[in-house]
């Protein structure tokens, strides 16, 4: 799969993981639109909130802006090696069958956090960019809450505070794409999720996604995934079917 994180793109092969720095806006997508599987695990700050203040301290410093935005992780490095089979074993008590441990899975994301935060480096690049980042999160983030609604460019700029040509901007070269081709990836996602967990009907999908009718639906999702919202459909079923 592809990676996208603060402007760069890096390709994931199986075995491989990927890190990701704190407020950095990231997704995945496949160029030759073909499924995969994958795990997540998110650690949030507020887990070291009521900790001691050098726990506090030491966060702010090796997960801020002028750290690294995100690491590679392979298997051809021992340390990297280490990371991949924390993730996996994290992931693991995080959905374990039997009751979770909540001291095991703190110890065991802290621990996470310490190694990533031994082999982070500061920026080669010390120029501050954090206020156009905000203006980019603020605007994803509407589009995110909003996607299901008629969304405008004049929408998407005001939420950041920009105007028109400074948002289309900003989405070419910080996110790689436009704002309108950003919008409508993601109503296509959120879609993709509704074809596969609902049984709900194409064209309450496509309501729901923000398309103006299932006929729009169907060509956008076939421009996008190379098949038709029923096919993927009954691509779904098919798989679930021959595991």
């Amino acid at each position: 799969m592809n990676f996208f994180i603060n402007g760069d793109t890096v390709i994931l092969n199986k075995g491989n993981g990927i890190f990701v720095n704190s407020n950095r806006l990231h997704f995945g997508y496949s160029e030759d639109m073909k499924d995969c599987t994958f795990i997540v695990i998110v650690i949030h700050p507020e887990l070291l909130s009521n900790r001691a203040s050098l726990a506090i301290q030491y966060w702010d410093n090796k997960f801020g802006s002028n750290k690294d935005d995100y690491v590679l992780l392979t298997d051809q490095m021992v340390w990297q090696q280490e990371v991949l089979i924390a993730i996996k074993n994290l992931y693991d008590e995080m959905h374990s069958a039997s009751k979770q441990n909540p001291l095991r899975l703190l110890s065991q994301a802290t621990a996470l956090c310490a190694i990533m935060g031994d082999h982070l480096s500061e920026k080669a690049e010390q120029y501050n960019r954090d206020q156009i980042w905000t203006n980019i999160w603020k605007m994803t983030a509407f589009i995110h809450q909003n996607y299901e609604f008629k969304i405008t460019l004049d929408d998407i700029a005001t939420a950041g505070a920009v105007c028109r040509s400074r948002c289309f901007q900003f989405f070419k070269e910080y996110v790689g794409q436009t704002p309108n081709s950003y919008l409508t990836r993601y109503r296509i996602q959120k879609s993709r999720e509704l074809l596969t967990e609902t049984k709900r009907s194409i064209s309450e999908i496509a309501i729901a996604c923000g398309f103006q009718s299932a006929s729009y639906f169907t060509l956008t999702f076939r421009k996008e995934t190379g098949l038709t919202p029923q096919a993927y459909r009954k691509q779904l079923l098919q798989n679930s079917t021959q595991v």
